[in-house]
Order: structure tokens, then C-alpha cells, then sequence
């Protein structure tokens, strides 16, 4: 028989959850630089000293804005490139998804723009290995598995190299005045390198 969880326990959770929803919204808006952390516990609707109990400042808060934002792009990815049916089309799709990510503000600031900045390059790195690449290494392995790009390339050094190519074209529809071209570009690119792969 499940017991009740003490309400202290899920007023915290709940605390947490909309400090880092408000860190979100507020570093979206803002970016880092410009948002400090008075202004994300009046959004969340706490005080000063239940963001540090929770926190412990603004660089811990901005790295779980970071990884809030990175679980929901991977459970989104995941969902598409899962499919039971033909692993080539789920990979195209898993593509096109990814594509569609990087024109939301959100993963834009956050993850492209402040992230190397705020993380440190190396820091930053390891976390986005640690949310997207698993996606995509297992998207590799899957076309690999079914044959669809054969069998002598090895799973990781592909998966880093289009891992590298997508996040260069992340970084483009980030930076570009008209991200929405940009990303139809990119996306005709990486379907001409990808179909380049297939066997037959």
C-alpha cells in the first residue's frame, strides 16, 4: 500500500518546479546577463531565501533552466525517432523535430546562445552529450542495426559527426535573422548528407 508523501515534501518539489520555471521563462526573455535572481522568485512567487535554499545561485538555477529545457527536447525527440515502423523515415522525422526545436526561443537563449557561456564550453559540451547525443547515437544505431547505412561505419564517430553538424546548424538558426530559411536550408543539407549514406 503506497503511503501520502509528507506536504512538505511536494511543497518543495513544487517550489522548485516554479523556480525553475520561472528561470526559464525569464531567461528566455532576457537572457543570463540580464536577469537576476529578485526577478525570477517574484515570477515564482517565493522569496530570496527559498531560491538559495534550493539553489545555490544563479549559475545553479540557469544550469537547471538548462537541463529542464534539454528533458523536455530529448522526451519530444525520443517519442519521434521510437517509432516501431521504417527507421529511415523515423530518422528524417527525429530531423525535421530537432529542426523545429531550435526555432523555439526557449532552447535558442538558453541552450545554444547563453550555454557555452555560462557552463563553459567543456561543461556545456558534456551536457548536451548527455541529452542529445544519446538520441541521436541511438538513431545511428538503429539505421545501422536495419541495414539502411551499412555496417562498416562505426556507431560513434558517425553519431559525433552529425551530432557536430546539427549543433553548427542549431547555432546558425540561433544566430540567424531569418531562422526560418535557415532552417529549411540546413534541413535540405542534412537530408542530402544523410541520403548520401544509404545503401542503394
Amino acid at each position: 500500500m503506497a503511503t501520502a508523501r509528507p506536504r512538505r515534501v511536494e511543497y518543495s518539489e513544487a517550489t522548485r518546479q516554479a523556480l525553475v520555471d520561472s528561470a526559464v521563462d525569464l531567461f528566455t526573455e532576457h537572457g543570463y546577463s540580464q536577469t537576476s535572481l529578485e526577478e525570477i522568485a517574484k515570477r515564482a512567487r517565493v522569496t530570496k531565501g527559498a531560491l538559495y535554499h534550493h539553489f545555490g545561485g544563479k549559475q545553479a538555477l540557469f544550469e537547471a533552466a538548462f537541463s529542464a529545457v534539454e528533458s523536455g527536447v530529448v522526451a519530444r525527440l525520443s517519442e519521434v525517432v521510437s517509432d516501431p515502423g521504417d527507421p529511415w523515415e523515423a530518422t528524417r522525422s527525429g530531423l525535421r523535430a530537432f529542426l523545429e526545436v531550435c526555432l523555439e526561443p526557449s532552447y535558442q537563449r538558453i541552450v545554444v546562445q547563453d550555454g557555452p557561456a555560462v557552463m563553459g564550453w567543456g561543461r556545456w559540451r558534456d551536457a548536451e552529450e548527455a541529452y542529445t547525443f544519446g538520441v541521436l547515437r541511438t538513431v545511428v544505431s538503429n539505421l545501422i542495426a536495419s541495414g539502411e547505412i551499412g555496417d562498416a561505419l562505426p556507431v560513434d564517430a558517425l553519431a559525433r559527426i552529425m551530432f557536430g553538424a546539427l549543433s553548427a546548424g542549431a547555432t546558425a538558426i540561433a544566430a540567424s535573422s531569418s531562422p526560418m530559411q535557415e532552417r529549411a536550408d540546413i534541413a535540405v543539407c542534412i537530408e542530402r548528407v544523410l541520403n548520401g549514406l544509404r545503401v542503394g
